[in-house]
């Protein structure tokens, strides 16, 4: 704050309050083990947004194969993709996309 004719001059920022997100069905048939966990951490790293998966009360970073695997990932489980960050929205693409995929198997 600067002192200003005796006033104090705020300077404020427009602070964005936004993100994206979106269910998706994960198909692999053994969830996400070793294989299709390291496959989506590859992908996610690449991906410059902040990146959450949500299943149940469990929120986990896909960005780490051990950390995505502690959140037990099986086939049919509905989980939610976040993204946060400036490619929010082509980053959610391409994790939503990858998921679809199968991941490789």
């Amino acid at each position: 704050m600067k002192l200003l004719n005796n006033e104090y001059k705020i300077m404020k920022t427009k602070e964005k309050i936004q993100m994206v997100s979106e269910k998706i069905t994960v198909i692999n048939k053994s969830g996400l083990h070793l294989r299709p966990a390291g496959e989506l951490s590859k992908i996610a790293a690449k991906c410059p947004s902040n990146i959450t998966l949500v299943k149940g009360e469990k929120r986990v970073n896909p960005k780490s194969v051990l950390i995505l695997m502690s959140a037990g990932i099986m086939c049919g489980d509905e989980i939610t993709v976040e993204c946060d960050g400036e490619t929010e929205e082509q980053d959610l693409k391409t994790i939503l996309a990858a998921i679809a995929s199968g991941l490789g198997e």
